[in-house]
C-alpha cells in the first residue's frame, strides 16, 4: 500500500516516525533512514534542525553540537536520555555536546516513515528502538570518518576518533565532527547489515548512570507542557461528556451563558460531549458548569458496583470453552490430590490520574486546508491520524508537535479522544489556536480505566507438599473489547492472561506445574477500560503470587524454596528470585514484629522480583523496606532504571491501599483527589534495587516491576496478621497504609 492511498484509519493503526539533520533515523525502516541524507526540512518546524544532516537521526553543527532526533515521547520515563546515550555510544561523540530534538509524525510521513513508529508504551521506548538507533549512529560515525579520510586523502583505516575528535594516527593531524559533517552528509551511507555494533559489556556512555538531559527546565520552570502552552490569539475550552458512559446529549441552553464574560460559544463535539469556548480556560470551565444540559443517561444509569461484582462472580462459576493453556487435566488431578486449596481474589478499576490532565491545542488554517496540533501524547502518529480524521483534512496537510507529557501511564496512547475533541472544537474557530483542557473531574470520571477482575485460583498438593495441578480462572473486562475488538478471537482474549503465557518473549509464566489450566471469562461492562502502567500483569501478578504464598504455607514450606522447586525450567525467572532473596538477606531473621513477603513475575520481556518487609500495628501497615531484582537484558542507564522502579512503587502502593474507582447509578463516583487520592511521599518506603542484566535480550523497564510490588507487600502483610489478604484495595481487608 502506498502512502498516497493509505487511509487515515490504516495510518493510525500502523503508526509513523520522522527525522532530519546530519541525522540518523531511529525507526522501523532503518535501511531507508540511512539513505535520507541531505533531506530538507520545513523552516516552520518547532525544532531547528542541525546545520548538516548525516542521516535521519544525527545532525551536527560546525561547533560540534550533536543533535539526536528522537521519535519516542517523553513522559518522565527518561527515554530521551537513554536513546541519546545509545546514539552517543555508537557515534563516539562528546556527551557534553549532545542535544535532542523531537521528530514530528508529519515530517516522518513526508519522508516515507523514516523513523518508523512513534508509539511510546508497553515499555518499548528503548527496547524496540535500540537496534536501528544504534545502527544509525554507527553509520553516521563511519560516514564522518570517511569524510575526514577523503578530505585528507588518507585511508580511513588510519583514523581514530574520541569524543568527536578525529585523529590521523600516523601524523597526529586532527579535525572534528563539526568540520566534516557537511561533507559527510553527501556520502553514500554504508549497508546497515555490514555494521558491527559495540558489545554492551564494553559500553562507555550507554550503561552509565548519566543525569537526565531534560531536568534543568523542569527545575527552573521554563519547560512548557501542553497545559502551559500560550499562543497569540489563543482561545481555551473545557469539555463535558455525559456522566454515564453510553449516554447521549439531549439538549443544552446556550443562551444561559452567552453573556458570561469571555464566552465565545458552545461546540457539540459528538452525541455525548460538548465544549464551552472562552478567552481563558477558567471562564470556559465556569460557563460550562453553569450551562443547563439535559442528558439521556440510558440503561447503564441503573448499574451499580454490586451489579458488576455479581457479574464477575458469576463468570468464575461459568462453564464453557474458556481455556487458554491446558497441560493435562488439572481440575481432575486437583480433585484427587492429598490437599486442595482454593482462593478468590479481587482487583478494582483504577484511574490514571496523570499529573497533567488531558489536553491538546489545535489550529486550523483560516482557509481550512491545514491542521496543526500541539499535544502531550504517547503516540504521535495516532494523534496525527486523529487530527486528520476529526478535521477531514488530508493527513499530508496535518502536523503534530509532541510536547513532553506530565505523565502518560498508558492514557495518552491508543486512546486519542483528547486530540479528537480539540480538533473538533478548533474546526469551529478557523485561524485561531484553541487549547482544550479537561477539568480534573472530567479527567477522572471519563478515563479508560484499569480493568476490574476477579480470579479463582485452585491448586492441588501431594503428601509431600508438591504442586500436582494449578487452575487459574480469571473473570473480568477486556481492554481489547474496548480498544481493539478485532484482536478477540472466538470470544477469547489472551491479552487478559498476560503473565501466564507458555512462551516469551513478553510475559511468560515462570513456573512449571505437572498439570495446568488457565481460563479467561470475558465480562464487559459499560465502563471503558484501557492500558494502565503494567496493564494485565498487575492483577495477574497479584493472583499468582499471593496464591503461591498460600500454597507454600499449606505445604509447610518457605515461600522462596517453594517457588524455586517449580522454577528449574525458567532460569531467568529463577535468577531474579535468587538475586532478590540474596539482596534482602531472606534467610536471616528479622526484628520482632517485622515480616517478609516475596513475589516474582514477568512482563514486557523483563524478569522482576521483590521482597517486602512490613510491620502491622493494629490495622495500620508500615512498609519498612522494598528490595527489587530486575533482569531487563541490558541496562542503558542504571540511574533511570532505578527511578522507574521507584516510580512503580508509588503507583503500585496507591493502587493496593488507596480507594478504588467505583460505579454508582452508572457513573464514576470518585470525581477528584479528595475521594481518589494518590500516595504521599511520607508513605513511600526505603527502596533498594539490584540490576542483573544477562546481556542476551532487550526488555522493558518502566512497567515490569509494578506487578511484583502488590503481591510482595500483601504476602508480607499476610505473614504479619496470620491470614491471607485477597481483596484490593486493602481497605476492603480493614487495612491502611501508614
Amino acid at each position: 500500500m502506498t502512502l498516497e492511498n493509505q487511509s487515515r484509519r490504516e495510518f493510525i493503526i500502523k503508526g509513523t516516525l520522522v527525522g532530519g539533520g546530519l541525522i540518523l533515523g531511529v525507526g522501523a525502516l532503518p535501511e531507508f533512514a540511512l539513505a535520507q541524507a541531505g533531506a530538507q526540512y520545513d523552516p516552520n518546524a518547532p525544532t531547528k534542525m542541525g546545520e548538516a544532516e548525516v542521516n535521519a537521526w544525527v545532525s551536527i553543527k560546525p561547533d560540534d553540537t550533536v543533535y539526536v532526533r528522537i521519535a519516542r515521547s517523553e513522559m518522565g520515563q527518561g527515554t530521551r536520555t537513554g536513546l541519546a546515550q545509545l546514539v552517543t555510544e555508537e557515534l563516539e561523540c562528546n556527551w557534553k555536546k549532545v542535544k535532542t530534538q523531537s521528530a514530528t509524525p508529519g515530517q516522518s510521513l513526508a519522508r516515507k516513515r523514516v523513523w518508523g513508529e512513534h508509539g511510546t508504551g508497553g515499555s518499548r521506548g528503548i527496547r524496540i528502538s535500540e537496534g536501528y538507533v544504534r545502527r544509525g549512529a554507527a553509520a553516521a560515525r563511519i560516514m564522518l570518518l570517511q569524510a575526514a579520510a577523503n578530505q585528507w586523502n588518507v585511508p580511513v583505516s588510519e583514523l581514530s576518533v574520541y569524543k568527536g575528535v578525529i585523529t590521523h594516527v600516523p601524523t597526529g593531524r586532527k579535525t572534528t565532527y563539526g568540520k566534516v559533517a557537511e561533507l559527510a552528509s553527501t556520502l553514500t551511507p554504508p549497508d546497515p547489515k555490514s555494521i558491527t555494533l559495540r558489545d554492551p559489556r564494553q559500553w562507555k556512555v550507554a550503561g552509565q548512570p548519566y543525569a537526565r538531559l531534560d531536568t534543568a527546565n523542569k527545575v527552573n520552570g521554563s519547560k512548557v507542557y501542553g497545559i502551559d502552552l500560550q499562543m497569540p490569539g489563543m482561545l481555551c475550552a473545557s469539555v463535558k461528556s455525559c456522566p454515564v458512559f453510553g449516554g447521549k446529549l439531549v439538549s443544552y441552553d446556550q443562551a444561559k451563558i452567552a453573556k458570561m464574560r469571555g464566552v465565545k460559544g458552545v461546540v457539540k463535539i459528538n452525541d455525548s460531549t460538548l465544549a464551552v469556548v472562552a478567552d481563558t480556560w477558567w471562564r470556559a470551565n465556569t460557563a460550562l458548569n453553569a450551562l443547563p444540559i439535559v442528558w439521556d443517561e440510558g440503561k447503564a444509569a441503573n448499574v451499580s458496583q454490586d451489579d458488576i461484582h455479581q457479574m464477575l462472580r458469576a463468570g468464575l462459576d461459568e462453564k464453557g470453552d474458556f481455556w487458554q493453556r491446558k497441560i493435562g487435566d488439572a481440575p481432575e488431578v486437583i480433585k484427587s490430590s492429598s490437599k486442595k486449596l482454593e482462593a478468590t481474589y479481587y482487583t478494582p478499576y483504577r484511574a490514571h490520574v496523570n499529573m497533567e490532565p488531558m489536553n491538546a491545542t489545535v489550529k486550523i488554517s483560516a482557509n481550512g486546508d491545514r491542521a496543526e496540533a500541539w499535544v502531550p501524547t504517547q503516540n504521535g502518529e495516532g494523534s496525527l491520524a486523529a487530527l486528520s480524521e476529526a478535521t477531514g483534512i488530508d493527513i499530508n496537510k496535518c502536523e503534530v508537535y509532541k510536547l513532553d507529557s506530565g505523565t502518560g501511564l498508558g492514557r495518552r496512547g491508543s486512546t486519542q479522544d483528547f486530540t479528537t475533541y480539540a480538533a473538533k472544537v478548533a474546526k469551529e474557530f478557523p485561524g485561531v489556536p484553541v487549547k482544550v483542557i479537561w477539568s480534573r473531574e472530567e479527567d477522572l470520571t471519563h478515563d479508560y480505566y484499569h480493568p476490574i477482575a476477579m480470579a479463582k485460583m485452585t491448586a492441588g498438593l501431594d503428601a509431600n507438599g508438591n504442586v500436582t495441578g494449578m487452575h487459574i480462572k480469571v473473570s473480568g473486562q477486556s481492554i481489547n473489547a474496548t480498544l481493539a475488538p478485532s484482536a478477540i478471537k472466538d470470544d477469547k482474549d489472551e491479552c487478559q492472561l498476560q503473565g501466564f503465557y507458555e512462551n516469551g518473549p513478553d510475559a511468560q509464566l515462570g513456573y512449571t506445574f505437572p498439570t495446568l489450566l488457565t481460563e479467561y471469562v470475558m465480562k464487559n461492562t459499560h465502563v471503558p477500560v484501557g492500558p494502565w502502567r503494567g496493564v494485565n500483569t498487575n492483577q495477574n501478578g497479584i493472583f499468582m503470587e499471593c496464591f503461591m504464598d498460600e500454597c507454600a504455607k499449606a505445604a509447610g514450606k518457605d515461600p522462596v524454596k517453594f517457588r524455586q522447586a517449580v522454577m528449574q525450567n525458567h532460569p531467568k525467572h529463577l535468577g531474579v528470585l535468587n538475586a532478590v532473596a540474596q539482596k534482602a538477606n531472606w534467610d536471616r531473621p528479622l526484628p520482632a514484629g517485622t515480616y517478609r513477603g516475596v513475589a516474582q513475575f514477568m512482563g514486557y520481556a523483563s524478569y522482576s522480583a521483590c521482597v517486602a518487609e512490613v510491620a502491622v500495628e493494629g490495622n495500620v501497615v508500615h512498609i519498612k523496606r522494598l528490595v527489587f531484582a530486575l533482569n531487563s537484558g541490558h541496562v542503558v542507564n542504571p540511574y533511570l532504571t532505578r527511578e522507574q522502579i521507584e516510580g512503580s512503587v508509588a503507583m503500585a502502593l496507591s493502587a493496593i491501599f488507596n480507594p478504588e474507582i467505583t460505579v454508582e447509578n452508572g457513573r464514576i463516583k470518585q470525581q477528584n483527589l479528595d475521594s481518589y487520592p494518590i500516595i504521599k511521599l511520607a508513605s513511600t518506603p526505603n527502596i533498594e534495587t539490584v540490576l542483573v542484566p544477562s546481556y542476551d535480550f532487550w526488555g522493558g523497564v518502566g512497567e515490569p516491576t509494578i506487578c511484583v510490588v502488590g503481591p510482595a507487600v500483601a504476602n508480607a502483610i499476610s505473614a504479619a496478621i496470620g491470614r491471607p489478604v485477597r481483596n484490593f484495595p486493602l481497605s476492603k481487608e480493614g487495612l491502611s497504609l501508614a
